[in-house]
């Protein structure tokens, strides 16, 4: 096979994960009509239609669909096999993308990193902020964030933070007005503000536990968002009642602004944690990062 059709190949998988050339380009930093160019050149050479094209989106054929099936776990067992010459470097390099929650980056990831880069100028790090439930694997991820209670279990997790707790918290106008709720279920007799969460649309139910016993409570209120920030805002104008992760409350419970309730019903959980495939080699700039990243109490 010459060279220039191994290219050819590389494009076509591309535009077939993407599901767009605009998408593929960018991702393989190259033009969109360029990149039209390598699959039309592709497809007659093999004498094969590989992709349906329409004004809104790009989709394999059946012949396609075959050829990206054998194509992926031969270019996956490529990659796995050039991350472990990298092993051989003598000093780290190369790409390390992670998935991340806008919070852990901000907070977390990047105080951590900043440095590593610094000390390395051949490390190079991609940090994609994303709130939804990502496979890493398919969308050819080095790792993921997320909290160490929904790890998948076949994946390695690398604890990156301490502990977290969810809190329910009001202003102290708020309680001077309306009282403070005992149990979760008097939340039922309060204003309380509803997360939309980002995956499927849903309301996050607010998730107690005593004793070892999980409690779930549906609340209602007047204000309904997505976005944290904005929840906290309306809290601090005594609009209602917040549950949210302590890291997003400590300063202002600090300062007075806000307090909490029905913390006996708010137990640690297992905070960030970095996951990533068990059985992919790891480079030595990933190893880098892992180590610089994890949580030491």
């Amino acid at each position: 096979m010459k060279r220039d059709e191994l290219g050819d190949l590389m494009a076509f998988l591309a535009v077939c994960e993407e599901r767009s050339f605009t998408r593929a380009a960018a991702r393989l930093g190259t033009s969109q009509s360029s990149l039209s160019h390598t699959v039309k050149r592709l497809e007659e050479r093999l004498d094969l239609r590989l992709l349906t094209r329409t004004t809104r989106n790009v989709s394999p054929t059946q012949a396609g669909e075959e050829l990206a099936l054998t194509l992926r776990p031969a270019f996956d067992d490529i990659e796995a096999r050039l991350a472990g010459l990298n092993a051989l470097r003598s000093k780290p390099a190369g790409m390390v993308r992670i998935t991340t929650s806008r919070h852990a980056a901000l907070q977390i990831l990047w105080p951590k990193l900043a440095p590593v880069l610094e000390a390395h100028p051949d490390v190079q790090l991609e940090l994609s902020v994303d709130h939804k439930m990502i496979n890493i694997v398919e969308e050819r991820y080095d790792a993921g964030v997320r909290l160490g209670e929904s790890i998948e279990k076949d994946m390695i997790a690398t604890r990156i933070s301490p502990d977290l707790r969810m809190l329910t918290i009001g202003s102290p106008e708020y309680f001077a007005r309306h009282g403070r709720p005992e149990t979760p279920q008097d939340l039922t007799a309060h204003n309380c503000i509803n997360l939309r969460l980002p995956t499927l649309g849903g309301l996050y139910s607010w998730e107690y536990e005593k004793d070892g016993k999980p409690l779930n409570v549906r609340v209602e209120g007047q204000l309904t968002t997505n976005d944290p920030d904005l929840m906290i805002e309306a809290c601090l104008a005594g609009r209602g009642l917040c549950f949210l992760p302590d890291y997003h409350l400590s300063r202002f419970i600090d300062e007075g602004r806000l307090e909490t309730v029905l913390d006996a019903w708010s137990p640690p959980f297992p905070g960030y944690h970095l996951y990533y495939p068990s059985r992919r080699p790891a480079s030595p700039a990933f190893s880098l990062i892992v180590e610089a990243l994890r949580y030491r109490a």
